[in-house]
């Protein structure tokens, strides 16, 4: 499933670089505000345990990764993985000031063709990644291949709103949310893209039923500010 098919992965790359020093601040406002709380109930969720080895795609500015690899402490193994060079740049500042340079790894590399063996860990985490990458459904077949058995995938993502009472607002605020992001310094043209893909990303049923496609079980989704986003998790199966 091509996501970006009119967006040359060059294009897309350059874009992050130049979004790289304001990414933390814009998903804040994509989300209302709201993506820390986001990301607390995804943990909530995916319950990482002490000395798990983790892997988190798309890492961006590395939150996500950060929260891995203190969950899972000394003994564990973290990883953030992403294909621009600046967004690393970014999210290895931070884990510098987190004091985890011990704990995490940050590696550049294709979340389509993870640089893995099969079976190395329990933990495969994606926030606000997939809707970006060119083939989410080959993501979803590398997290099955690298997870181990009976291992979890967490993904939070944007999503849509299904209520016909909420989408309106929705549409609405993608309408205006680039022109919110240029009287805050980024670019129209770098944030039109980004509400492209956020509105044109699948419906929180249609990724359920493709990390099922994909083999995983257990599949749960949480909708979040009414649908506008959404946490799913799934396991691979123990045999």
């Amino acid at each position: 499933m091509a996501l970006t098919n009119h967006h040359s992965e060059q294009e897309v790359n350059q874009m992050f670089t130049r979004l790289a020093k304001r990414y933390d601040l814009m998903n804040d406002v994509v989300s209302l505000g709201t993506q820390r709380r986001w990301r607390q109930k995804f943990f909530d969720q995916l319950a990482v345990f002490p000395g798990a080895d983790s892997l988190d795609l798309c890492c961006g500015t590395a939150d996500l990764t950060i929260k891995l690899a203190q969950l899972a402490g000394p003994k564990g193994r973290t990883i953030g993985l992403d294909f621009n060079e600046a967004m690393l740049a970014a999210g290895a500042e931070k884990v510098k000031a987190a004091d985890l340079n011990k704990d995490i790894e940050l590696v550049q590399g294709d979340a389509m063709q993870l640089p893995f063996a099969a079976n190395q860990f329990d933990f495969v985490t994606i926030g606000f990644g997939l809707r970006n990458v060119p083939d989410a459904a080959q993501v979803l077949a590398e997290v099955m291949r690298v997870l181990k058995p009976g291992g979890w995938f967490g993904c939070l993502e944007m999503s849509q709103p299904q209520s016909r009472l909420v989408r309106p607002f929705w549409r609405a605020y993608f309408q205006v949310f680039p022109v919110l992001a240029r009287t805050l310094g980024a670019s129209y043209q770098d944030y039109s893209y980004l509400k492209e893909t956020s509105m044109q990303f699948v419906s929180a049923a249609r990724l359920k039923a493709m990390m099922e496609t994909a083999g995983m079980q257990k599949v749960t989704v949480t909708p979040l500010n009414l649908g506008a986003g959404a946490i799913h998790c799934g396991q691979k199966p123990r045999s």
